[in-house]
């Protein structure tokens, strides 16, 4: 191997810190739904979580290949374009992680690499069609395909423990979600450890360091897993709180059929090389989920800015990324201007999230929006409407409390004028 040089170090320092982050950021994935209806602890769950996704990372190297070989061409690619595209993504990972909406990592990856390479190299350095096959056509089936799946298992379960008691179904259905959970983690270290595998070898290709077409060395694989399972283990607790009950409320019927319909998505994914977002697999899954039961609701206006989260993640990282490798080509004093807004930017919104701390104590506390407000419609009419009397007639009784409640209080007289002297 040829000299690592001091930027390609940076860049493999700063694709772990990316790994770190997708860690915390996709902790909710695997174990929001376990965690909100009491199935494992806060502590061990993201524990858990943590060990599977550091197996999951040496089980293939599929999706690596995608990211390293496929999504953009070699030739020509400099390791500023890589640096570039990781800021991007750690800069999305960190926004969306502090407003507490689950987004795609690998999106945010993929977003600011194309961006990075198109300002680098122009529109000729992206496969356009690795894009579409590959990265937005599942980015757009995973959800749907995981959300009907697990709205058929959940109606599945629960018609099929009908005839089970209530404590001896609701016991065996939360060790099913342990197994579950297991499951997503270890999917999710096969499929999410290995881009940043990916990111690391087409860095180290366009730094000289290896040969084009090489698969990932064994330390790259290691270090990818070992950054990822530590990400994981600290948990993005408000990702979790937004996943857990921000969405729906979820039995642990559905919390099963969620992590199982989402595991089975995302290994098959990884298989075929697909670079899944396993973020839309599991939000898609526990939407399904919540419709499955009867009664069960989703909040929608979760749901919808969470969408337009997931739409603004490529275009978002690639704006960044593109900027990041414009102001690099500068030389030096550029790579250090970025490096510093990186950095800058990072700590900002570390302190920001300081002001209302979310952790394993509060995680099962209700989200935000867990209880919608009121349209502006209902309490303008609640404000103004007066409350019903009985008329004759009725067997309801109205009271002086009653009648006192509903005419408003009497102006007083005015004062009688004073008699002239």
């Amino acid at each position: 191997m040829e000299h690592i040089t001091l930027l390609l170090g940076i860049v493999i320092i700063t694709a772990l810190v990316f790994d770190f982050t997708n860690g915390f950021h996709d902790t909710a994935n695997a174990m929001a739904t376990t965690i909100s209806t009491g199935a494992l602890k806060p502590k061990t769950a993201v524990a858990m979580s943590a060990v599977l996704n550091l197996v999951g990372a040496f089980m293939s190297v599929e999706v690596a290949k995608t990211i390293s070989k496929g999504l953009v061409n070699e030739e020509g690619i400099q390791p500023e374009v890589i640096f570039a595209a990781l800021v991007g993504a750690i800069l999305w990972n960190l926004v969306t992680w502090l407003v507490g909406l689950p987004s795609s990592s690998s999106h945010a990856l993929m977003g600011g690499l194309i961006g990075a390479a198109v300002a680098s190299a122009g529109l000729g350095a992206v496969n356009g069609s690795v894009v579409v096959t590959k990265v937005l056509i599942p980015a757009v089936a995973a959800p749907i395909v995981a959300g009907v799946a697990a709205m058929l298992a959940a109606r599945l379960t629960y018609k099929l423990g009908g005839k089970v008691g209530g404590k001896t179904s609701t016991k065996g259905y939360r060790a099913g979600q342990i197994a579950s959970a297991g499951l997503v983690s270890l999917a999710h270290g096969t499929n999410d450890a290995q881009k940043t595998m990916g990111i690391i070898t087409l860095a180290l290709v366009a730094g000289g360091a290896l040969e084009s077409g090489a698969n990932p060395p064994v330390w790259v694989i290691i270090s990818a897993g070992m950054a990822i399972a530590t990400g994981t283990y600290l948990g993005g607790w408000r990702i979790i709180r937004t996943m857990g009950s921000g969405l729906t409320d979820l039995q642990p019927q559905q919390g099963f059929a969620a992590q199982t319909s989402a595991a089975s998505v995302i290994l098959a994914s990884s298989s075929l090389g697909f670079s899944l977002s396993t973020t839309h697999a599991c939000s898609g899954a526990v939407m399904g989920a919540g419709l499955g039961r009867k009664g069960g609701v989703v909040r929608w206006s979760t749901a919808t800015r969470m969408f337009i989260a997931w739409g603004l993640t490529l275009p978002a990282a690639a704006l960044v990324g593109a900027g990041a490798e414009l102001v690099m080509r500068t030389g030096n004093v550029g790579v250090a201007a970025v490096v510093v807004f990186l950095v800058a930017s990072c700590a900002a919104i570390w302190l920001i999230s300081r002001r209302q701390v979310v952790d394993h104590h509060n995680v099962t506390e209700p989200a935000r929006d867990a209880a919608e407000a009121p349209g502006v419609v209902t309490t303008a009419m609640a404000a103004v409407t007066v409350p019903p009397i009985a008329v004759a007639g009725t067997t309801a009784a109205v009271t002086d409390e009653d009648l006192k409640a509903t005419i408003p209080a009497a102006a007083p007289a005015p004062a009688a004028p004073a008699a002239a002297v």
